[in-house]
């Protein structure tokens, strides 16, 4: 991922590498993905993942279905949000460990891994029954607020309360825009 502040203060990203003139304004935020994290990680990408996700095949991406519905059901929770944040933390891999450890399908921290009672993180059901339960607790301490359940997902819910809000944080605010662009995406699928 790549970013930039423009002179409104406007804040860019793109996963395409920068090219032309303008490539210089870009900083790398981080570097994930199949190959790309491997690659780069013996040159100094301090944020890449310790294992990126490299399970491209086509089925990955219906292969958790049961366990997703399953997760829904229990926490009521929105599959089409389940999905989103599976796609943006580990792109159906469950093998996924991200540079500060967190672990599957879904990214769960060592932490939450034990508060969550989850046998195994790498195991896809536990990983998506516990990291939909951390959701559910979130959802219930935020009121429902989409923005600050994502963003406690994701930098926890001491940076929530902290800023009482969104973290100004700018993974923590991509990571929400992907997150809720994947949503409306699936929520869509869904509907037809």
């Amino acid at each position: 991922m790549y970013t930039y502040t423009d002179g409104d203060g406007v804040i860019h990203f793109t996963n395409i590498e920068p090219r032309g003139r303008d490539r210089k304004k870009w900083k790398v935020l981080f570097k994930t993905g199949p190959g790309k994290a491997a690659a780069v990680r013996g040159a100094g990408c301090e944020r890449c993942d310790r294992v990126p996700a490299s399970d491209t095949s086509p089925e990955r991406l219906s292969r958790y279905d049961a366990y997703i519905a399953e997760a829904a059901d229990l926490y009521q929770i929105p599959e089409p949000l389940i999905r989103a944040i599976i796609k943006i933390e580990s792109d159906y891999d469950p093998r996924v460990v991200s540079f500060v450890g967190a672990m599957g399908l879904m990214q769960l921290m060592p932490s939450n891994v034990k508060e969550d009672h989850v046998g195994d993180p790498f195991d896809p059901r536990d990983n998506i029954l516990g990291g939909t339960r951390q959701l559910r607790r979130y959802a219930n301490k935020y009121g429902g607020d989409l923005v600050m359940t994502l963003a406690a997902f994701s930098a926890g819910p001491g940076a929530v309360d902290k800023y009482a809000g969104l973290p100004p944080y700018e993974t923590t605010q991509l990571y929400v825009r992907l997150v809720v662009r994947e949503y409306y995406k699936y929520k869509a699928q869904a509907a037809r």
